[in-house]
């Protein structure tokens, strides 16, 4: 009973409260009716129409990216003759521990005009003067993809390694003894057997992108012009900006988790159907 009065509180209320804020409009000091406006709204703004674009970018890119990486790697430190596994995985896994926040902000600093990159390719003779990489709309997204796969691989392949505990090495080693090559037995022996694993991190790794906030808000504050903004960041924005609408943060919010629930229901489905 405890558990469940909880969730109840915790989570069902605010979902059921954030759905009947979604029909009206204004702040916490005056709200007023507006029906669907909140939603047929939605259709009309061109920066939600940005966010949603943006959101998706960073989805399409990063998702394969970290997941691939982490895939590599974790079937490299899974190898009984490598040295120092131990030693590897923790050093991976290391930038999980970091503040969203803090992390966000050293990044930040790399990656300044005056920061730690433009000084090294100054240096090597890349460039020729110091570029402004958060200030150039291409490099902000491709500097917050880099901050995203750096912070979330060793996550990730933490999950990959336990899954290939659970695989018997012998496979490994009978396809060894046909000749496998190291690249035959990560896509016919590897690949395969992880397949829930996958799906799983998949599933979560779509559904924090969806979710996408700490990292764009402190690292490149949605820019520069709206660049790189997010559908959380942009549900922030108009929730707590200057003109603050509750209503329609709401409406929004309540769409992105819906859309969120079935595309969840839809990649389990893909996979179970594949399993």
């Amino acid at each position: 009973a405890p558990a469940v009065i909880l969730i109840i509180l915790f989570m069902f209320y605010p979902i059921i409260q954030a759905f009947i804020t979604s029909f009206y409009t204004g702040n916490a000091s005056k709200m007023a009716w507006a029906g669907i406006k909140n939603y047929a709204r939605m259709f009309k703004d061109p920066k939600l129409l940005k966010a949603i674009k943006n959101t998706l970018f960073f989805a399409v890119w990063q998702v394969p990216i970290m997941l691939g990486m982490a895939l590599i790697l974790a079937a490299i430190l899974n190898k009984k003759d490598l040295k120092f596994r131990k030693v590897f995985r923790t050093v991976l896994f290391l930038p999980c521990t970091m503040s969203l926040v803090a992390y966000a902000i050293v990044f930040k600093l790399m990656f300044a005009t005056n920061g730690i990159i433009n000084e090294i390719l100054l240096n090597i003779g890349i460039i020729s003067k110091a570029k402004n990489f958060l200030g150039d709309a291409k490099w902000a997204k491709f500097v917050l993809i880099l901050s995203l796969v750096w912070r979330w691989v060793g996550y990730n392949m933490i999950f990959f390694v336990t899954g290939l505990t659970s695989i018997d090495y012998s496979l490994y080693e009978a396809s060894q003894i046909d000749g496998a090559s190291s690249v035959q037995q990560f896509f016919y022996i590897t690949i395969p057997l992880l397949k829930p694993v996958i799906l799983l991190t998949v599933i979560m790794a779509t559904n924090g992108n969806l979710q996408l906030f700490d990292e764009p808000f402190n690292l490149t504050a949605g820019g520069p012009g709206n660049a790189t903004i997010t559908i959380s960041e942009y549900i922030y924005e108009i929730a707590f900006n200057s003109v603050a609408n509750f209503g329609y943060a709401c409406a929004i919010g309540f769409s992105l988790m819906i859309v969120i629930a079935v595309l969840v229901m839809v990649q389990m489905k893909v996979g179970d159907s594949n399993g």
